[in-house]
């Protein structure tokens, strides 16, 4: 599981008056600096002591240039994201097995891709229940992406499973459920819950070995795989990508935002 600081919204940098004087500097002691190789030693010299001076009196510059260059690492993910989603959108939002709820017509989809077993998508599930709820207009997509061992297989498993064989709201059931589990995920839980759910328990119990349910969580890993996504909870907002946990005011930010449009 990974946790991620929410996506903050790109603003306008202000220029950055430490890099100006450097670059003045730099020119004031050399005057060669247009051509580097054509530097004496003596030059070069020269150059490096009085840049290193500046940099020691100025180490702000530093940290101007280092947030310069996150925000074009981040512009440039932001684009790369984008262009993915686009090429692969059927698949993330009309593969034809994940669970689908809050408003099937709503103007905003999000995706989520989750674990059972992850700390953070336990700490996101409520949040994101309650985000869904309150707005009334969002429309939610469940990925099943067990990728921290045995345990969340399992549960992977038997939520598809219970989807197949019960329905959606059997499902949303049991993924509430399996979210605030205490102790381990083990066929004798599941049968468990499937009992407390008054489930066809033999039903969703066969159904968790059936080569469609192993094939919806290997198209889940292979489009998570292709959208760069290694943990979890991962989101795709319209045509952004999360990765890690947003909590509810982010969420309810970018939402905003993607409204706005």
């Amino acid at each position: 599981m990974i946790a991620a600081l929410p996506r903050t919204l790109s603003r306008p940098l202000r220029p950055l008056r430490g890099l100006a004087c450097a670059a003045t500097l730099a020119l004031a002691a050399a005057p060669a600096l247009a051509d580097l190789a054509q530097m004496t030693d003596e030059e070069r010299a020269n150059f490096r002591e009085e840049v290193r001076a500046y940099l020691m009196e100025n180490p702000e510059v530093l940290m101007e240039a280092i947030s310069v260059l996150d925000q074009r690492q981040a512009e440039a993910q932001s684009a790369g994201d984008a262009d993915l989603i686009s090429d692969l959108s059927d698949d993330i939002y009309d593969d034809g097995h994940s669970w689908v709820g809050g408003n099937p017509d709503g103007d905003v989809t999000i995706v989520e891709f989750l674990d059972y077993r992850c700390g953070y998508c336990r700490r996101a599930h409520p949040e994101v229940d309650e985000l869904v709820e309150a707005d009334g207009n969002i429309r939610l997509i469940v990925k099943e992406f067990p990728i921290l061992g045995e345990q969340s297989l399992l549960g992977s498993q038997f939520a598809i499973s219970v989807l197949q064989t019960e329905g959606d709201a059997a499902y949303k059931a049991v993924n509430d459920a399996l979210m605030t589990m205490r102790g381990n995920i083990t066929d004798e839980s599941l049968r468990d819950l499937a009992e407390e759910q008054e489930l066809d328990v033999e039903a969703v119990m066969a159904g968790m070995e059936s080569d469609d349910v192993r094939r919806i969580i290997t198209e889940n890993h292979e489009l998570a795989q292709k959208l760069r996504i290694n943990g979890t909870p991962s989101f795709v907002f319209g045509d952004q990508m999360v990765r890690g946990y947003v909590p509810l005011d982010a969420m309810q930010d970018i939402v905003e935002e993607m409204r706005e449009g």
